[in-house]
């Protein structure tokens, strides 16, 4: 069950069912999800993390609402949150209430912060990115900057995800459900974690990545002869002696000092400026042509609208079929994982808001008469 909205529960929900698993999203009666009907940013968050999901659209407060949600945790193996505490607590759904009365159960909470000073603050992706150190890392210096989407939500919600099946398989053992809970604080210094230990390692605290002192001398963005931009790195000595043999660098390859990493880095800004003039002399396909020849690490520059078209992404289950709520048929990339050389796919499309209700309630013993009597009261809507 995952009684979730936004980004962070859904994505929890969308791996596991995804993986096979049945969920069940409940949503608000009437129009559903407030998720469904955000603007701008936000407009592609409910397609993105809904697919693979049945809906039930419930009144959970009213008497008749808490009593059919009642049986329907008593079918779940997992129940899945991402409300503040106290909301649920009062409506008798908290991690106490279900597991007393279904020990099995695994109940999943998904928070802005796991226990401690923190715990019953509010958070978004862009507090803890904030607070955590990930915008100061990903702008220029003095310009803070969140990452370009929803990185502690979706990787909060992957490892709640994580969770959930570690305490599923620990349940065959001991035949006890157990709570697990995830947090975007947390996530995101598991993230940063890299530029912590940074410190550690060398004393000085790591500068914001527009302004780092890379691991690698060529590890950058390079402008083309046609003002395209492509991303090269050069990242082992192997790498160097066939970067500056196939590109012509005769004599760079030829400098003693440039023959390790550690020089390459330190002699940096002194031969910078050949490789990026040799690299405005060419087009971006002779660029990309002869990385992949010689096996160096390359990438154009594109946006993520390019993503629809890309030929890696369309071949073998990379890109799922979804339809949106105006029955446009669009496509949507894949879980990026493979079981026995399969890609997880589509097993339901997207719901409507509702679109369960009467076959859930029906599943869980309500009569044909009962459930009209639920939709005529507003205590279920399809």
């Amino acid at each position: 069950m995952e009684l979730s909205h936004m980004v962070m529960g859904p994505s929890c929900g969308l791996v596991l069912a995804d993986m096979g698993a049945d969920v069940i999203k409940v949503e608000p009666v009437g129009e559903g999800d407030k998720t469904r009907h955000l603007p701008g940013s936000g407009a592609g968050f409910f397609p993105s993390f809904n697919r693979n999901k049945k809906s039930i659209a419930l009144d959970i407060k009213s008497a008749q609402g808490s009593e059919l949600l009642s049986r329907l945790v008593g079918t779940a193996d997992v129940f899945c949150e991402n409300f503040r505490d106290g909301a649920l607590q009062r409506l008798d759904l908290c991690a106490a209430t279900l597991m007393s009365r279904h020990p099995r159960l695994i109940y999943c909470s998904l928070k802005g912060f796991l226990s401690g000073p923190y715990e019953k603050r509010t958070a978004l992706d862009e507090v803890v990115q904030m607070m955590g150190g990930l915008a100061y890392m990903t702008g220029p210096p003095g310009r803070p900057l969140r990452a370009g989407c929803s990185v502690n939500d979706i990787m909060g919600g992957l490892f709640a995800a994580t969770g959930v099946i570690a305490a599923l398989f620990e349940r065959n053992a001991t035949q006890q459900g157990q709570l697990v809970r995830s947090g975007l604080f947390e996530n995101n210094a598991y993230l940063v974690s890299q530029h912590m230990m940074q410190l550690a390692v060398t004393g000085r605290p790591p500068e914001p990545m527009p302004a780092r002192q890379s691991a690698w001398a060529i590890y950058d963005v390079f402008e083309t002869s046609e003002s395209a931009q492509v991303f090269v790195g050069v990242v082992s000595d192997q790498q160097w002696e066939r970067f500056t043999s196939a590109f012509g660098l005769y004599e760079l390859a030829s400098d003693l000092r440039l023959s390790t990493n550690r020089g390459r880095v330190e002699a940096r800004e002194s031969f910078m400026p050949t490789v990026r003039q040799m690299f405005a002399g060419l087009s971006k396909s002779e660029i990309l042509t002869r990385c992949e020849e010689i096996g160096l690490p390359f990438a154009p520059i594109n946006r993520p609208q390019d993503m629809f078209d890309d030929p890696h992404l369309k071949t073998a289950g990379g890109m799922i079929p979804l339809t949106l709520e105006d029955d446009r048929a669009v496509e949507i990339p894949a879980l990026p994982i493979e079981m026995n050389n399969r890609r997880f796919g589509k097993r339901l499309d997207l719901p409507g808001p509702g679109q369960h209700s009467r076959a859930i309630a029906g599943d869980l013993g309500y009569t044909d008469a009962e459930i009209d009597d639920m939709l005529a009261h507003g205590v279920i809507s399809e």
